[in-house]
């Protein structure tokens, strides 16, 4: 995002304002948001709507009607999972992979439960001439994934996890991402009100542990993955060695536990043994 470094005497004034409701409403980090919702704005009156959404707890890029991830812009709004920085690094280790994978024309990703389509659009928009496939099961977040994948060339199919895929990428996928949810149950009460009052539940609950969709992952990597192929999914930063042996019990190999952008386990990794 570009921010301007001198905002006129009105501009300051608004972010004061902005700054002040947010600031009184719990918002932590008031004076960021207020200035980027002061930039979006298209005069004083939607601003003061702007505000008074976000002070209601929507979450700001609902508001704003746009998420940065890497040097996109993603459409998101009600209905979608709002794609968090954290999950940048997790698509940089995706993209380095699928650039060593061979030919430009003959790569090919696959990203399950997309939501928004981040990752699969990071990578479209990284590895030019890739196929990158991604599927959606949730018909709120499908809405803002189309959008964002006919933006970005991204092949999107409804449906869960790898059901949609069509059988001729059996065997030849170089990487497959998984962000899938893996919030315990029981903890979704403790997550942050405008994540948990107004993103999707389906995007959050992983089951009672957290790891419900990651062993349906798992367990059917193996059909997708090309021989050297990579897996590499999201976790919980407590989930690292449990995730690990769900991995490595699928017959998978390199199994690593890797930190995302802030330095958490955040990234669990594999890959097919090669040919």
């Amino acid at each position: 995002m570009t921010r301007s470094a001198a905002p006129a005497v009105a501009d300051r004034a608004a972010v004061a304002w902005a700054t002040g409701e947010l600031a009184a409403a719990g918002c932590v980090s008031a004076a960021a948001e207020a200035r980027w919702l002061v930039e979006e704005a298209a005069d004083p009156a939607a601003l003061r709507a702007m505000v008074a959404r976000r002070t209601a707890g929507a979450p700001l890029q609902y508001v704003i009607g746009w998420a940065p991830f890497g040097r996109l812009r993603l459409r998101v709004g009600p209905g979608v999972f709002v794609p968090r920085p954290e999950t940048e690094g997790l698509a940089d280790r995706a993209a380095a992979h699928l650039r060593a994978a061979g030919a430009a024309g003959e790569r090919v990703a696959v990203d399950l439960c997309t939501g928004s389509g981040a990752i699969a659009c990071f990578l479209a928009a990284e590895v030019p001439g890739a196929r990158v496939v991604a599927t959606e099961l949730d018909p709120g977040a499908l809405a803002w994934a189309q959008v964002n994948a006919a933006a970005h060339g991204v092949q999107l199919l409804p449906g869960d996890l790898d059901a949609p895929l069509p059988d001729e990428l059996a065997g030849r996928v170089d990487v497959l991402c998984a962000n899938v949810p893996y919030v315990p149950t029981r903890a979704i009460a403790t997550m942050p009100r405008d994540v948990r009052d107004h993103e999707p539940r389906l995007a959050l609950d992983g089951g009672p542990d957290g790891l419900d969709a990651l062993r349906r992952v798992a367990g059917r990597a193996g059909r997708w993955l090309a021989p050297g192929g990579f897996l590499l999914c999201e976790i919980g930063d407590d989930q690292g060695e449990a995730a690990a042996r769900l991995l490595a019990a699928a017959g998978l190999a390199e199994v690593a536990v890797l930190p995302d952008l802030a330095g958490r386990d955040r990234i669990v990794e594999a890959r097919r043994a090669p040919a």
